[in-house]
């Protein structure tokens, strides 16, 4: 009997899996990570027109915030009343929402109740259970991270009808599987702080990551160094006048990491960063400042070149750990940090040391691996010292890495020079303190892609956290064995945008946040369809902004019938859908209006060939519109390069292929750029990532500002789709006269072309007549 049940649960928790991935590949709603054990009951329950949020009479400061989570949630995203009822006994046959921890009267009456206590600590404190039956929804945990989580899984099951909240009867056991779940970025500028703050409840907290690496270098404003706020300023102007990403050493030596764009080149103010800091941990989330040593550096030496390792670079990145003044500098910006974030881990880099060897007087002829340690042993005891612990990135710590002793490199011109290698298996074990939290982004490097790199750093005694993370991670399930690995981080190389992160990141981070919350893996591939589908969600809640036509407004069809110019069937538009499927397209997509003519498109090409269109003109609107939807496509793979590739200019990154002209009544034209990877993608992306996902660019598989809309096609392996992208109109009360389509003029050798299928218009409803009259 003891075996069927066995069998019976992971067969339970097999169907599960395929459920689940099922259910996003079909673009539905469900919780994302995916939870460890989720049951669904027949039927819904059906909140009404007005919910009622349980409190109990003596409530706490944690009541409080975890009632405004929910209220706010209905309130702002359904339009729906939330009200706070106040009680000391749990309601009989009303309908009511209940989240909280154990210390919460009602969670404790309603868990003894239902003998759920047990299981609920049983959870641990970021698990919880949530149970959704015919009355109430319920969610139960031991702390406050658990009961925000639960809360984080219920609001992705709400849904609206009838001016009413429906949920799905169901019952939710969750608990994460590793306790460091992390996303590295920088300290946003101060125009992006709203924005951060959507990120960090709206992205962070729902999607269930518990930690922040803030990178901050001096870009607080510090008392006791100015200059160093000064050298910040300076030098990012400087690099921005200049159209450089980085400058370079003394013979054009390689230098990296000048992360110029950290606070958007600005600085803020302590009480600024202290109020982030404060919302980051309102939902329990912890913060680990970045504030790098020994390299990348550039900060510390802004003024203080003489402490510098190669001290006539136009500006050196790595000061000499012979010079003791350096320390004084230091210590004193760790201190100022500190006294505002009050962290328990501190990460001071360590990662890339990349100047040339023996150019200092003082480190020539000394053995690097031990200045090295003797630099970190210095600035481990100095924290330690005040009860935090030291992270680093760990590559100079493995010579499979870094390699032995030093390497050979050559700058563009052919100069030759040395760099640090790693530092010896005997140095680590000797000298390096073990309780140093090592960040590991070189999981990748092994031959086989496989653990290597993480076992040695197991072995030498280290706990480790995935740097650099990402979804494509090889052989998952035996890296999670690994002992001392708490965790990973997938990193923002860019300013805290919500377009770098948009275009270049959601993929990474939704697919490391189910790598490490959940036991239910998912492959890449199944990812890209999880990132398509939950997409235009995110996008609403990172910018704040509710589109038009997901109001109640009312969408009609732009005729495009004159304006069809393609049969998609012959140039490098051709994307080969037969009559019959276009008509089933048509059937199946009544939201849209198709060519009823058979399989057309509206295209501008940009090609050589100037046979073909590279622009059409004067698409009739006459109207004054709310917004208008483009359904379109490229006709082949773009370019969408990560943001720091042009730190000056990341929109750059998003290769552009052409544009809308939005021309209104009195001749005013406004553009929309139709960049790739932001608001279009091409056509064929699905099969792209069929193959193994191979694509030009990691972050090539959805466009941040659209909603996939998949066409039906004769071969089942084959997969057409176009994106819907809305544009509000900014100039509302006037007319749009007509739109034109136009293409950049591409380099010889280079072609794509714009597909569009259809324009929709949303405006206000039509006003009824009421006996003759209008309605106001």
């Amino acid at each position: 009997m003891l075996k069927v049940i066995k069998i019976s649960v992971k067969y339970f928790l097999l169907v599960l899996i395929l459920i689940t991935g099922n259910f996003f590949a079909q673009g539905k709603n469900n919780i994302f990570p995916i939870p460890q054990y989720a049951k669904n009951i027949n039927g819904n329950l059906v909140l009404g027109s007005k919910v009622s949020i349980l409190l109990p009479v003596k409530k706490s400061e944690n009541d409080d915030f975890i009632g405004s989570l929910i209220q706010t949630e209905i309130v702002n995203n359904y339009r729906i009343v939330a009200n706070f009822i106040k009680t000391n006994e749990l309601p009989v046959n009303k309908k009511y929402i209940l989240i909280g921890t154990l210390n919460n009267p009602l969670i404790h009456q309603y868990c003894e109740q239902n003998s759920l206590t047990e299981k609920v600590k049983e959870l641990g404190s970021e698990g919880y259970i949530l149970t959704s039956t015919d009355n109430e929804v319920v969610i139960a945990s031991t702390d406050i991270k658990g009961a925000i989580y639960g809360f984080q899984s219920l609001r992705q099951l709400f849904s609206k009808k009838e001016n009413k909240i429906v949920v799905p009867k169901i019952i939710i056991k969750d608990k994460p599987i590793l306790p460091l779940r992390g996303i590295k970025l920088y300290l946003p500028g101060r125009n992006n702080i709203p924005f951060f703050k959507r990120f960090i409840k709206n992205f962070v907290s729902k999607y269930k990551f518990n930690t922040i690496i803030l990178e901050l270098n001096a870009n607080m404003h510090l008392e006791s160094h100015p200059e160093l706020n000064v050298g910040t300023l300076k030098f990012g102007e400087e690099l921005y006048v200049s159209r450089r990403g980085r400058p370079a050493g003394p013979h054009k030596e390689y230098q990296n990491s000048s992360h110029q764009d950290v606070a958007d080149g600005e600085i803020l103010e302590k009480r600024e960063v202290g109020e982030l800091v404060n919302y980051i941990r309102k939902y329990n989330i912890q913060i680990i400042p970045e504030i790098p040593s020994l390299t990348h550096s550039y900060y510390l030496l802004f003024g203080h070149k003489e402490l510098a390792e190669i001290t006539n670079s136009e500006y050196p990145d790595t000061y000499c750990p012979l010079k003791p003044e350096i320390y004084k500098i230091y210590f004193d910006v760790l201190e100022e940090y500190i006294d505002v974030i009050h962290p328990s881990i501190i990460h001071v880099g360590h990662d890339e040391w990349r100047m040339e060897k023996d150019v200092c007087n003082l480190c020539k002829g000394k053995n690097y691996g031990e200045l090295f340690a003797r630099d970190l042993i210095k600035i481990h005891d100095f924290l330690a010292s005040k009860g935090i612990r030291t992270a680093i990135w760990g590559d100079h710590l493995l010579e499979s890495v870094r390699g032995v002793e030093h390497r050979v490199w050559k700058t563009s011109a052919g100069y030759k020079y040395k760099i640090p290698g790693a530092l010896t298996l005997k140095q680590v074990k000797e000298l390096i303190p073990k309780d140093i939290l090592i960040f590991n982004w070189f999981w990748g490097k092994t031959k086989d892609k496989g653990p290597g790199n993480d076992l040695q750093l197991a072995d030498l005694g280290f706990e480790q956290v995935y740097g650099n993370f990402r979804p494509d991670i090889i052989g998952w399930k035996e890296r999670l064995n690994i002992k001392g690995l708490l965790g990973g981080a997938p990193s923002s190389w860019a300013a805290t945008t919500e377009i770098n992160f948009g275009k270049d990141l959601i993929y990474d981070f939704l697919g490391c946040s189910n790598l490490l919350w959940s036991k239910h893996y998912q492959t890449p591939e199944q990812m890209v369809f999880i990132t398509q589908n939950l997409i235009p969600t995110i996008r609403a809640e990172l910018s704040g902004k509710i589109l038009p036509s997901k109001t109640a407004m009312h969408v009609s069809h732009i005729d495009l019938d004159d304006f069809y110019n393609s049969k998609l069937n012959k140039e490098i538009d051709s994307i080969n859908i037969s009559r019959e499927f276009w008509k089933q397209t048509i059937k199946n997509n009544q939201n849209f209006r198709f060519s009823k003519n058979g399989v057309s498109g509206v295209v501008a090409y940009s090609v050589e060939n100037k046979s073909l269109p590279q622009k059409v003109e004067k698409i009739k609107i006459n109207k004054d519109v709310l917004s208008l939807i483009f359904l379109h496509a490229a006709a082949k793979e773009g370019v969408n390069k990560k943001a720091y590739g042009i730190i000056y200019n990341p929109i750059e990154t998003a290769e552009l292929l052409g544009w809308y002209e939005i021309v209104y009544e009195d001749g005013f034209v406004a553009t929309i750029p139709l960049r790739y990877g932001i608001n279009i993608l091409d056509w064929n992306v699905k099969n792209r990532i069929g193959k193994k996902g191979k694509s030009k660019y990691s972050q090539n598989k959805y466009a941040y500002e659209t909603k996939v809309i998949d066409l039906p096609t004769p071969d089942k392996y084959k997969k057409v789709s176009f994106f819907a992208y809305e544009w509000i109109n900014k100039r509302p009360g006037k007319k749009i006269s007509y739109i034109n389509l136009k293409t950049v003029n591409y380099k010889k050798g280079h072609s794509n072309a714009i597909i569009l299928l259809a324009i929709n218009e949303v405006n206000i409803k039509k006003r009824k007549e009421i006996k003759g009259k209008e309605s106001e």
